[in-house]
């Protein structure tokens, strides 16, 4: 086998029949693979840093350069020669999440301890789905839930042992997906049935992220019944209290039924708060659900000094985050938690399967009651190591290292007299934006110099940052939280931004635009780190 070939495997090689050839599961194979494995993603890491954080490739790279179809039969020692295309054909063709120069997204955290977690439950390779199922793993998880919502100073009434309860999902999509269908099915219960499934709303601002209105449409409420609040610069950002009320009060009189709200801690534009206890005083009364999405933010409430942003959790009925993007977890884990575990239970529990009934054990937690899905993952062990390997205090150290890289950044930033920071730095992540040098230039002109800034700024494979436009403004995005960055790579990252904005600000000349020279770097610097790599591997 080779990347274009899918001919019938060397005569050397074994082509063992039914119940003939080596056993999937083997201590000793997997011994030795696993040494393949592991020697090969720390091979990475030590590299990583070289590579182009973003790859210049064209959609279709990749096709071209494997076989139309599988292989007949393995060849020999299938999974080194696997482990050379992830290397000469894969990684240059990713962009490295795990790079300490991916400032674009906040961060998917990766840890020893975490990735060796995901190790050991894909090892183990239980589906929890019950207590039944697997005893351990359903109560680790309670365990766990209960030991992070604590880290997270979060209220009693979340927890288990205060009457409410966590569980570990995948995204946090998933969590406003399984919260709002248990808010819909209470609701309904309540109004009448099925039949006012259409007067349903739900409410966000526009600072939301994407999904709750992705996860509202799968759970069947009309898309003309989302109602996005709007916020502006003078509240950063943030959802209004008084506006949202006025939105329900509206619904209520039109005869429609206030649903849900979503509330975020650390919006994906800017790291806004919305205040949470206004929020819920504001829909005090009318019966509406209060989620708090705190995908990212919520880790920071790990730190005494930033629980403040959970203020007034105690009255929200549901409270996710997600320990893989700042809390060293690995992709992927969501903790959601609940107030009132018997609404989710009621909306998507299924007791009609005796094979998945244990009558013995009745008063315990079945973790599919609490998800869409049937099956699940371990991922209670993963996070349950995580905790135990790094503390609560080193998971702090981690977290406030990002926030002093953070403010050195918006620093740097507010010394350029350039550049301006729209919003203040928030938790990881600073906005920020370069101003023309004509202040009387309209907003659309300065978006787009900060567009062609961006783009010029990614395509030196040296840093790689976003874009978020709030109040019609075009930003840059800097989110500093991943696990190998250090101060060097975030000064390194503003030195790339200046030079960029020293290109985009001169008038075009004759010659190749240094954005596109960089593009041929990102190539040739790919080629470079995977040759190196070749030869040490040998």
């Amino acid at each position: 086998y080779t990347a274009r070939d899918t001919g019938s495997s060397p005569a050397a090689a074994a082509t063992p029949t039914l119940g003939v050839g080596p056993l999937p599961l083997d201590g000793r194979e997997f011994r030795r693979q696993g040494r393949q494995v592991i020697d090969f993603i720390a091979d990475y890491y030590d590299h990583i840093d070289e590579y182009p954080v973003r790859p210049a490739v064209a959609p279709g790279f990749l096709a071209r350069q494997l076989p139309d179809t599988a292989p007949s039969w393995p060849e020999p020692d299938a999974l080194a020669s696997a482990l050379r295309d992830v290397r000469d054909l894969i990684l240059p063709g990713v962009t490295h999440w795990q790079s300490p120069r991916h400032f674009a997204h906040f961060a998917a955290t990766a840890s020893n301890v975490g990735a060796l977690g995901e190790a050991l439950a894909a090892g183990l390779n239980i589906n929890p789905f019950t207590w039944a199922a697997s005893p351990a793993a359903t109560e680790l998880e309670t365990v766990v839930t209960d030991w992070l919502g604590k880290a997270l100073h979060l209220p009693e009434q979340l927890l288990f042992c205060g009457g409410g309860g966590g569980t570990l999902l995948g995204t946090s999509c998933e969590a406003m997906l399984c919260t709002i269908v248990a808010a819909r099915d209470r609701k309904l219960a309540e109004v009448g049935g099925e039949e006012r499934m259409g007067d349903l709303v739900v409410y966000c601002s526009d600072q939301t992220h994407f999904s709750f209105k992705k996860a509202a449409h799968v759970a069947g409420i009309r898309r003309a019944n989302c109602r996005v609040i709007p916020t502006c610069r003078e509240s950063g950002f943030t959802l209004s209290p008084a506006a949202l009320q006025a939105a329900v009060r509206a619904d209520e009189a039109a005869g429609r039924v206030p649903l849900f709200l979503c509330a975020t801690v650390g919006t994906t534009p800017t790291a806004a708060v919305d205040p949470l206890r206004e929020l819920c005083a504001a829909v005090a009364g009318h019966g509406v659900w209060v989620h708090v999405d705190a995908a990212y933010a919520g880790a920071a409430c790990i730190c005494p000094e930033f629980s403040h942003i959970a203020a007034g959790a105690e009255a929200v009925d549901s409270f996710s985050t997600n320990p893989h993007k700042w809390l060293l977890a690995n992709m992927d884990c969501c903790a959601l938690w609940v107030r009132r575990p018997p609404a989710l239970v009621a909306a998507l529990g299924t007791d009609d399967d005796v094979i998945l009934k244990d009558a013995a054990a009745s008063a315990v937690v079945d973790y599919k009651d609490w998800q869409v899905a049937l099956s699940r993952r371990f991922r209670a062990l993963k996070l349950w190591l995580v905790l135990r390997c790094h503390g609560v205090e080193g998971l702090r150290g981690f977290v406030r290292a990002h926030v002093r890289m953070a403010v050195a950044f918006e620093a740097m930033v507010r010394a350029d007299p350039r550049f301006e920071v729209p919003v203040p730095a928030r938790f990881g992540l600073v906005c920020f934006r370069l101003l023309p040098a004509d202040d009387g230039t309209a907003e659309a002109t300065t978006n787009e110099l900060n567009r062609r800034l961006l783009e010029a700024v990614n395509e030196t494979g040296r840093a790689y940052m976003s874009c978020a436009v709030v109040g019609g403004m075009y930003v840059l995005r800097c989110a500093i939280g991943n696990s190998l960055t250090e101060e060097r790579h975030v000064r390194e990252a503003w030195s790339v931004v200046q030079e960029q904005a020293d290109s985009v600000l001169t008038p075009a000349g004759a010659g190749v635009a240094p954005a596109a020279r960089s593009k041929g770097r990102t190539i040739e610097d790919a080629r470079r780190v995977s040759m190196a790599w070749r030869i040490i591997s040998k």
